[in-house]
């Protein structure tokens, strides 16, 4: 187990950069030319970024990015 310690600034940048690699990756699962294989990646790359996530935000802000069972949507 790890922890660390970070100031208000920090933790504004630590959302900011978990909610801007989220929403390129709902972006990208609805492209097309993406294979399957990459697309299961970008999801399991997704629910590790919401567990950051969720850990670090309020209830409201990651209810927004809660993955649905079989896809990922953004409300």
């Amino acid at each position: 187990m790890l922890g660390m310690i970070i100031n208000e600034k920090e933790h504004k940048e630590l959302q900011y950069l978990l909610k801007r690699e989220m929403d390129e990756i709902i972006f990208d699962r609805n492209d097309e030319r993406i294979e399957p294989l990459i697309k299961r990646a970008m999801q399991e790359r997704y629910h590790l970024l919401f567990n950051l996530f969720k850990r670090i935000a309020d209830p409201y802000e990651y209810m927004k990015y809660m993955p649905t069972k079989n896809r990922i949507k953004k409300v």
